[in-house]
């Protein structure tokens, strides 16, 4: 064959991949702004508690979807770049095949990671920027859901620490902020206190921020005084209860806490600590 002709064949062959590369990358970039407009129409046409839960949900499906359709069209990519390239496709396809066979007889975890892992979408068990508990593999793990694929959830803890979790090893599943959270705080007071003036000022306290500014917006429900909970060796245990919007039970019981401290010590309640008394015989 003439030098040049192979100096042209090979240029439009290298030409070709180019194009076809390029095809790809835009194919990819479309859909996945397509994939966004189809989903946040999808679910703006359900009903959702909060603002929030919408958003969520939104997140997470939006990168299931264009996870998915990338791959569907880089596939369909590789097939045309190896057919311009004079590769049998068919043959290596054949050959795929039978090594896929045999890795798929030892990938019997990556099949329970991805079923579950549909169900966990589908279901709705928890979305991105949800705050859940895992236990897989006999220990607990708890942080923010940054990514769910069809395999694997990516939680990142409160020291930052990235956990990658199967799908499929998850046996219990903690979701600490769908559509609303409670405030569940124990408060310990002396036993000489008066309990009817420790319930009013509970109520008083937790009626203040269901109506402060900077607080109404995260609260649904006034943390109000609940019930005598028990008796511990040197204090009576109090139950408080109260709902708020998903994940901002930390903030709030912080908050709740900084000012019962205060109004205990205006109305003469004691927050005890432990004490050990000494009977000398005479």
């Amino acid at each position: 064959m003439d030098l040049d002709v192979i100096k042209q064949t090979l240029s439009s062959t290298i030409v070709q991949v180019a194009l076809a590369v390029v095809v790809t990358l835009l194919l990819q970039i479309i859909s996945g702004r397509v994939v966004g407009r189809i989903v946040r129409r999808a679910v703006m046409g359900h009903r959702y508690k909060t603002a929030l839960d919408e958003k969520k949900r939104e997140q997470t499906l939006t990168q299931i979807f264009q996870t998915a359709s990338a791959a569907i069209i880089w596939i369909v990519g590789a097939v045309v770049i190896l057919s311009q390239l004079n590769i049998n496709v068919a043959a290596l396809a054949t050959g795929a095949g039978f090594i896929g066979l045999i890795i798929g007889i030892g990938a019997q975890s990556a099949i329970s990671d991805t079923v579950a892992g549909i169900f966990i979408i589908i279901e709705n068990q928890y979305r991105v920027g949800d705050i859940v508990t895992l236990h897989a593999a006999g220990k607990e793990t708890s942080g923010v859901v940054e990514d769910i694929t069809i395999r694997v959830t990516r939680l990142r803890d409160l020291d930052g620490n990235l956990h990658i979790i199967r799908n499929g090893m998850t046996d219990i599943m903690t979701n600490r902020t769908f559509n609303y959270a409670n405030v569940n705080v124990d408060i310990g007071v002396a036993y000489e206190s008066d309990v009817d003036v420790v319930e009013k000022v509970i109520n008083e306290v937790g009626k203040q921020m269901a109506t402060d500014e900077a607080w109404k917006a995260r609260i649904i429900e006034p943390i109000a005084f609940l019930r005598v909970d028990g008796f511990e060796d040197s204090a009576v245990r109090i139950k408080a209860l109260g709902k708020v919007e998903p994940a901002a039970q930390w903030d709030v019981a912080g908050e709740f806490r900084r000012r019962i401290k205060k109004a205990f010590e205006k109305n003469g309640v004691t927050i005890p600590f432990p004490q050990v008394v000494i009977h000398k015989d005479k």
